[in-house]
């Protein structure tokens, strides 16, 4: 009997460090456009150095950057199927898991300034990520990546100059396709690796870009007039699926909800400085900028009214549109004080 506890009691050690080395073993793949080398890059790196770290073992983490996975939508499905279990993406790929994320990103000219949208994400933040949760995904980073900002083949100011050329638009946004249509604006769908060649042969000559992705992507270059509107912010998110989170050590999913709060507000901050200093940049190299006079941005501001009516319930969830225009107003009734 006793020899007989002596092997079983053996073979319970072999077998509880067994499973603790396969639960360390974990590969975490991690989608996104981000360049190579970018602000974004490096914070995924230090995030992945952060984990791999702590979580032990033979744990991989590997960034896939440049859009080597596809656009964003296809992130999105890769994540579902377990191609990659994590991704650094834009509310454009973001919505196709919930869809509410889009309050965020599309809605023009109605954040004023970082401080406004800053507000508004932290007050939706708590209920947003619980939605991620409830989808399979754990949210562990938000970033933003500047405004969004008219990059065209030929001059244009007003709204109207815009009527005839054709836009850049993201393929998985039909909705947005169809508002810009019914407005009169020419939208061709494509995925950012195709915004080059486009502008290339003439399939577009319009770009919303922010300035950041302008500079890096060489975008300006064939495309050098730049109107100086903060149409809309790009908004981002890092997040990892439940069934990569549930794989993890707890103290693998502590260091990395750290890693991951400490490179959002890292990845904010720079953005937001690089906007003008891209700018900037660009300006040096022939970028030419056209800022709206008053009547201009009076036509700019008329446009937005009428597209939130057609975003409201389309693009963006009655309900989240609705306590957005909320927030903001709760934010400027404090300024006003």
């Amino acid at each position: 009997m006793k020899n007989t506890l002596t092997t079983l009691f053996a073979l319970a050690l072999i077998l509880g460090n067994s499973i603790l080395a396969h639960a360390a073993d974990i590969t975490l793949r991690v989608g996104t456009l981000a360049p190579k080398n970018s602000l974004y890059h490096r914070q995924l790196m230090e995030i992945g150095e952060a984990w791999r770290t702590v979580q032990g073992g033979a744990s991989k983490y590997v960034v896939y950057p440049d859009g080597s996975q596809g656009g964003e939508a296809e992130m999105a499905r890769r994540l579902r199927i377990g191609q990659l279990q994590s991704a650094l993406m834009s509310v454009v790929g973001l919505r196709e898991i919930e869809p509410s994320i889009t309050a965020l990103q599309s809605l023009p000219l109605l954040f004023k300034s970082w401080e406004e949208l800053d507000y508004v994400r932290e007050k939706m933040r708590p209920a947003m990520e619980k939605k991620f949760f409830d989808k399979g995904f754990v949210v562990l980073a938000w970033g933003d990546a500047g405004w969004v900002r008219f990059f065209s083949k030929d001059a244009a100011v007003r709204a109207d100059d815009y009527k005839h050329m054709k836009f850049f638009s993201w393929g998985a946004e039909k909705e947005q396709q169809s508002i810009m249509k019914s407005l009169g604006y020419t939208p061709v769908p494509l995925e950012t690796a195709d915004i080059l060649p486009a502008m290339q042969t003439g399939m577009i000559n319009v770009v919303p870009s922010t300035p950041y992705f302008a500079l890096a992507s060489q975008i300006y270059n064939t495309a050098p007039h730049m109107l100086e509107i903060n149409w809309a912010p790009i908004v981002g998110a890092m997040v990892v699926t439940t069934r990569a989170w549930d794989a993890m050590t707890p103290a693998a999913q502590d260091a990395l909800r750290v890693a991951g709060e400490k490179a959002g507000i890292q990845m904010r901050a720079q953005a937001r400085r690089e906007v003008d200093e891209a700018v900037e940049a660009m300006k040096k190299r022939g970028l030419i900028v056209h800022k709206p006079n008053v009547q201009e941005m009076q036509e700019w501001n008329d446009l937005a009214e009428k597209l939130y009516p057609r975003i409201r319930g389309s693009m963006v969830p009655a309900d989240t549109f609705d306590e957005v225009f909320t927030h903001v107003r709760a934010y400027r009734q404090t300024q006003r004080k």
